[in-house]
């Protein structure tokens, strides 16, 4: 399962909570897929929902309907939509570098902006930013560094745009296989369909268009009669002598 997402998606969010469960209940593996959004925007001419009136008003109902089902707290965002480009690098870098601390970084961010309201724009309040990073240990000039590095840059470029090739337009969005699901009830889909293809799947007997089964096996009537008899102890079918 691949799970592509921006911290600054409150879909996003809702999603990554479910992840934990999911891969439990299903026992798949996951594979992370941090991509900029607004990238993908930019690629596909879809845009942030507030710039739609009624679109972002229906995400604010909705949000505020089901974050808190899944959510202890959570706190309006002023500053939605959030610049992410530094903190979406951030997570490659982690990603790339030390891919064991990438759980621990997201959870601190997507935390910081969808519970507890934080500003974390990367333009209008860095010092916040790394405020909350450091709180969370987590040294804001390594991950500066990282997210200035050449290669985490085109990394980052790589993937936004392989989320593009590959149907992407939102986030989240999970592939599983190549089906694809998107949306905060993305997670719910794509775990049907993780459990589905995990089960071990047995043929069913085929009907015909007027309803009659198709002629059974070699066999299958032989086997039916013993377990007739071994139920009843004779078979009615029987007749003396």
């Amino acid at each position: 399962m691949e799970f592509w997402f921006d911290v600054g998606s409150p879909a996003a969010d809702l999603a990554w909570i479910q992840l934990p469960r999911l891969l439990r209940a299903t026992g798949a593996e996951v594979e992370y897929k941090p991509f900029l959004l607004g990238g993908v925007f930019q690629a596909t001419g879809n845009r942030w929902p507030m710039q739609v009136v009624a679109r972002g008003k229906y995400m604010q109902d909705d949000l505020q309907r089901f974050a808190p089902t899944l959510r202890s707290g959570v706190q309006p965002q002023p500053a939605f939509p959030i610049r992410t480009l530094t903190l979406m690098r951030g997570a490659i870098g982690l990603q790339m570098r030390e891919p064991g601390r990438l759980r621990a970084y997201l959870d601190t961010v997507f935390r910081a902006i969808w519970v507890e309201g934080r500003n974390m724009n990367e333009v209008a309040a860095a010092a916040a930013v790394a405020a909350v990073l450091q709180g969370a240990g987590f040294d804001t000039q390594q991950l500066q560094a990282l997210a200035a590095d050449p290669a985490v840059k085109d990394k980052m470029k790589k993937v936004t745009q392989e989320a593009v090739e590959r149907g992407g337009f939102g986030a989240p969005t999970f592939l599983v296989g190549k089906q694809m699901y998107w949306g905060r009830t993305a997670s719910i889909s794509s775990r049907r369909r993780s459990q589905n293809e995990q089960r071990p799947r047995h043929p069913r007997p085929h009907r015909s268009r007027r309803g009659h089964h198709h002629p059974e096996p070699a066999g299958a009537q032989e086997l039916a009669h013993g377990r007739h008899v071994r139920r009843h102890g004779r078979c009615l079918d029987r007749r003396p002598g």
